[in-house]
């Protein structure tokens, strides 16, 4: 078997120099290291990028979500829309509330959430719909918007790899009642590994989330005589029955993510660029079909996901991936996985989906290696295996 030459990268880009310095001046002199000037600096810097009012940094997007869901208010028994082609984060706080989850289809072509599959789903028991701009494609969400508003049902974007993403002019993560960002080490943006922004539209509402995400402090009443009596702060509910968790982002990584903010739509551009040469590479090559990228949305470019469509040549996604990795060392994956047929969801009586698209995406795609620190070599190598590779699948 050939050596792995191009693995899948757990790291999206490469720091520069002025960023580690930035990371290790306030590892130095931050005081206090958490919860600090830069978080503050840092909620306001990315508020500004997107034009929005309300953010708050946390620890993941997961815990962002978690938020969003105890915000959106739903109830044991209420009903969430989620598709089903998504990572599990997107679903498990709504699962974890005894919320009933219905999957949604996603379009063959957007590889997002379909429109007309959440129309079907809508009952009077419906109070949440999370639209996920997956990939980095913004879903389309003129309907999706208007849907929300007809029926009063809460929309949270699921922003994790949409960083910058736009619809029609507008960023993502500005659509919703809640919106979640993530800064995994994956992402177009992380800090260190890990992080994430909740985006709350609503001003009522943004005043839960300082409480919710760290302990409930609260201030004492401001007119006490002495500032040590009766303690440092107070602890109470943001919610009533709520009881609030602990997920703030660090002095250092906020920082970092300022910082990256300055350069996060050159990264996009990068990403951009690599991501057009190589799907403008197969246009010869009809049974790869990558997502759509029409001129009304701006694409996140996240990741390059392809479905392989190879019946004709009596060949599946799997003889792709296994002819790419052991002729030529690059290692393709599958993903993400349909939840409903994870035993997460099984068990909790979420494993039925009537989701046709979701399925066949599934059972056919395929996912590239495509991290901006991957050399132009090895960028052409890929390439030009995946070309060769699909010739010989021909037969």
């Amino acid at each position: 078997m050939t050596q792995e030459k191009i693995s899948w990268s757990g790291r999206s880009f490469d720091y520069l120099e002025d960023e580690l310095q930035e990371i290790v001046g306030v590892a130095k002199t931050a005081d206090p290291l958490t919860k600090g000037k830069y978080l503050k600096q840092f909620e306001a810097d990315f508020a500004a990028y997107l034009g929005v009012a309300n953010c708050f940094g946390l620890t993941s997007a997961a815990s962002a979500l978690e938020l969003s869901a105890i915000l959106s208010g739903i109830k044991a028994g209420e009903e969430v829309i989620i598709p089903s082609h998504t990572y599990c984060a997107s679903a498990i706080p709504f699962g974890r509330r005894k919320a009933i989850i219905k999957w949604a289809d996603i379009d063959p072509k957007s590889l997002t959430i379909s429109v007309e599959s959440i129309k079907k789903l809508i009952s009077s028991k419906t109070k949440v719909i999370v639209v996920v701009h997956l990939y980095g494609r913004p879903c389309d969400m003129d309907e999706i918007v208007t849907i929300s508003k007809e029926h009063s049902i809460i929309l949270i974007e699921d922003c994790a790899q949409a960083l910058g993403a736009e619809y029609k002019g507008k960023k993502v993560g500005t659509f919703g009642h809640l919106a979640d960002f993530s800064f995994h080490a994956q992402k177009n943006l992380t800090t260190l590994g890990e992080g994430g922004i909740l985006v709350v539209n609503d001003s009522e509402l943004a005043k839960k989330v300082p409480g919710l995400r760290h302990n409930g402090h609260a201030p004492f009443a401001a007119d006490r005589k002495e500032y040590w009596k009766p303690a440092m702060s107070n602890v109470d509910l943001d919610i009533e029955g709520e009881w609030p968790y602990n997920f703030p982002l660090t002095e250092v990584q906020a920082a970092l993510g300022s910082k990256l903010l300055k350069r996060v739509d050159k990264l996009n551009a990068g990403r951009e660029k690599r991501w057009k040469q190589f799907v403008e590479s197969f246009e010869s090559f009809p049974e790869l079909q990558f997502q759509d990228n029409p001129s009304y949305v701006k694409h996140g470019y996240h990741l390059i996901p392809a479905k392989y469509d190879g019946k004709k040549y009596g060949k599946t996604n799997s003889d792709l991936i296994q002819k790419m990795y052991s002729e030529f060392g690059i290692k393709c994956i599958v993903q993400y996985y349909p939840l409903n047929r994870y035993p997460l969801f099984q068990k909790n009586g979420f494993g039925e989906a009537n989701c046709p698209n979701t399925d066949d995406f599934f059972d056919n795609m395929i996912s590239f290696p495509f991290h901006l620190w991957m050399s132009d070599a090895d960028f052409s190598y890929m390439i030009d295996s995946l070309k060769k590779t699909l010739k010989d699948l021909r037969g």
